[in-house]
């Protein structure tokens, strides 16, 4: 089975080719970091206005790499949500649009499940494992029992942490997206917390990084750093970005590693701990939760960066697997 997956949630226009026995074929993305750097941000009129320029021909690349043609694809498997409405509409109308003119199999993907299962792109994960997730939209923690089968165990309740990362980043002048320039900047001064952000008292698995931002730029205010009048920092030497980089990516790491050890100490039959997400790029929140895994005698599996971030390839993967189990969608789809 040929399965083409694409993939709008945001602000990539990404569009892959998966085979159930070769695996991925192609895996083509149009970024566009570039045109939202200016902003500071994801623009969400910007990002579906590009991606109905690019998803044609970002499909065409991915067919090309494969080597195959539409006749030949079986099934399309469309982002449905969660993200942005109209980016989300632009793939799954082109979607739409590709099955029913081609008289192909239609299949909707959760974005969030296309996350969880990308480490299955290189790896072979053990049932039942945990799943911590963590992008700029969402950070979760899943128990995954089988292909399709998962319970959500915590999910934040406000921001995001690659949220907290892009809004710091802003906070001190550095590019968007935030989450490489954090890390970038903590390496220089190496890893040191040196000013003890709030980690929170929450006894659950639930996140909150809304409160961290908050402290972050209160500490600032209180250092004589920032100016809450202007919004402006006062205070622009790069020892104090680099601190306070630091300082944010241990405490973002240590809030990681306090939720997967209570999650793991709850599920003591898990075979596994997987880190997928844009965030999951970052190589000092790798290294500590590959550490706590370690201490716990569990195996740990993050996707390399081309599908740690938002992919055509993962939403090729589930879809394949939705459409072997027969969860096939009908053309009343509609985003959520």
């Amino acid at each position: 089975m040929l399965t083409l997956g694409v993939e709008t949630s945001c602000d990539e226009t990404a569009v892959a080719v998966y085979h159930t026995v070769d695996g991925m074929l192609s895996n083509a993305i149009f970024s566009q970091i570039p045109i939202h750097k200016n902003f500071g941000g994801v623009m969400p009129e910007v990002a579906s206005r590009s991606q109905l320029e690019k998803i044609t021909p970002v499909m065409r690349c991915a067919l090309d790499d494969a080597g195959v043609t539409l006749d030949d694809i079986d099934v399309v498997a469309v982002t449905t949500g969660p993200g942005l409405p109209g980016s989300l509409l632009v793939g799954l109308c082109f979607g739409k649009a590709i099955a029913w003119g081609c008289n192909k199999i239609l299949v909707g993907v959760d974005h969030l499940e296309a996350h969880a299962f990308s480490p299955f792109l290189e790896h072979n994960v053990s049932f039942p494992h945990l799943c911590l997730t963590a992008s700029g939209g969402h950070t979760s923690i899943h128990l995954v029992r089988d292909f399709g089968e998962y319970q959500t165990l915590g999910r934040t309740l406000d921001d995001a942490a690659g949220e907290a990362f892009d809004k710091i980043a802003k906070l001190l002048g550095l590019p968007y997206p935030g989450g490489p320039a954090i890390e970038q900047y903590a390496k220089s001064v190496g890893f040191e917390d040196f000013f003890s952000y709030p980690r929170g008292k929450s006894g659950t698995l639930d996140f909150s990084f809304s409160g961290l931002k908050t402290a972050v730029l209160y500490d600032l205010v209180d250092r004589g750093a920032y100016n809450m009048q202007k919004r402006t920092l006062l205070d622009t030497s790069e020892l104090l970005k680099q601190q306070v980089a630091s300082s944010l990516l241990v405490c973002i790491a240590a809030v990681f590693e306090r939720r997967l050890r209570l999650a793991l100490s709850q599920y003591p039959d898990v075979r596994a701990v997987t880190f997928v997400g844009g965030v999951a790029c970052n190589k000092y929140i790798r290294e500590v939760l590959r550490a706590t895994c370690e201490d716990r005698g569990v195996n740990f599996f993050v996707p390399s960066p081309q599908y740690c971030t938002d992919n055509g390839a993962m939403v090729a993967f589930v879809g394949n697997y939705r459409a072997q189990q027969g969860k096939i969608a009908g053309w009343n789809i509609d985003i959520f």
